[in-house]
């Protein structure tokens, strides 16, 4: 691939996590089932964000959280998504580019307010989370900036967003755009619930216009209707360029063509929370693949990040991205 402005360009949804302590107490009061993720409409996230104590706003969604990754580990990173000209919309630009992510999309005028995912951390570290998905969902073709795509040497898109028609539609622009410029599409494939709603939809994504999936062993047995992993491995065996495929603890398979690699999990001393792990494991093997590393190099730098990330509360890391890459494995 030639060179390009950008490494990677993300489209995904723009969400700003709201992490708060509280006490079940609260929890009581606002009628919140502990440990759960639930969906919420904007006049209760509103209400609950009135009610929630002083806490830390930082931008995210499943995209979002690769592309500061992938900043972090020194790739030229940008971001498309949909946010409200409100507050959490500034906070969510001036998060994300300071996190050295660009971030252009213009801000919607009218509409759902910027979403949000509320999350209430009890002392017993349960994390309790209320998602509002507001104008992250309304993303259109129109919003795609196909400059910014055409500049780039892959663009990621995130599955969660197929849910919405016009977001579809941008997907495509963008896919179809991306290859038109010489560049590389790549696909999460974010939720196995969502691959279960748009499975015939998807599978006409990956074979049509995705190079690389990323998927978790749930998700690639849902798109396949399958039960085991080795039957999900020989359905997506030349059905995309490259299939990056993570096991939690077993680690991660890599298949390209007839290669396959098998990448062990990074040690944890203590797993304390997952979430983001996928996010990380993708800008890993994002970052060395945009570097034009050899596969097994670019499995290895995902699994160091997902090991990091997963070794403590939130999807952002601690400890710098950029020096574990080179004390692990040298690269600078």
């Amino acid at each position: 691939m030639t060179q390009q402005p950008y490494d990677v360009v993300g489209i995904g949804n723009a969400i700003v996590d709201v992490l708060s302590p509280a006490d079940d107490a609260f929890l009581q009061q606002e009628a919140l089932e502990k440990g759960v993720m639930t969906l919420i409409d904007a006049q209760r996230a509103e209400s609950l964000y009135n009610a929630m104590g002083p806490g830390r706003e930082v931008s995210g969604g499943s995209v979002a959280n690769t592309m500061v990754g992938l900043a972090q580990l020194g790739s030229r990173a940008a971001f498309i998504g949909k946010v409200r000209n409100d507050q959490l919309g500034g906070i969510f630009r001036h998060d994300i580019r300071a996190s050295g992510v660009a971030f252009e999309t213009p801000a919607a005028m009218i509409g759902e307010p910027t979403a949000r995912c509320l999350i209430l951390v009890t002392p017993d570290a349960q994390r309790t989370m209320n998602t509002f998905l507001g104008a992250s969902v309304q993303i259109a073709p129109e919003d795609v900036d196909t400059t910014t795509i055409a500049a780039s040497k892959i663009t990621y898109l995130e599955g969660y967003l197929w849910d919405a028609p016009p977001a579809k539609a941008a997907f495509l622009r963008a896919a179809e755009t991306a290859h038109d410029a010489g560049g590389e599409v790549a696909l999460s494939l974010s939720d196995p619930f969502c691959v279960d709603r748009h499975r015939e939809s998807f599978l006409d994504l990956v074979a049509g216009h995705v190079d690389l999936l990323f998927a978790n062993e749930q998700e690639i047995l849902s798109l396949y209707q399958v039960t085991t992993f080795d039957e999900a491995l020989e359905k997506v065996r030349g059905h995309c360029k490259v299939a990056a495929l993570t096991r939690s603890e077993k680690g991660s398979i890599i298949l390209s063509g007839d290669d396959m690699q098998v990448i062990d999990a990074e040690p944890v001393q203590k797993v304390v929370d997952t979430t983001g792990a996928g996010d990380l494991y993708a800008a890993g093997f994002l970052h060395g693949y945009a570097q034009g590393l050899d596969l097994a190099t670019c499995g290895r730098l995902g699994a160091i990040a997902a090991a990091e990330i997963i070794s403590h509360y939130g999807a952002r890391p601690e400890t710098s991205l950029k020096e574990l890459a080179k004390t692990r494995l040298g690269i600078n």
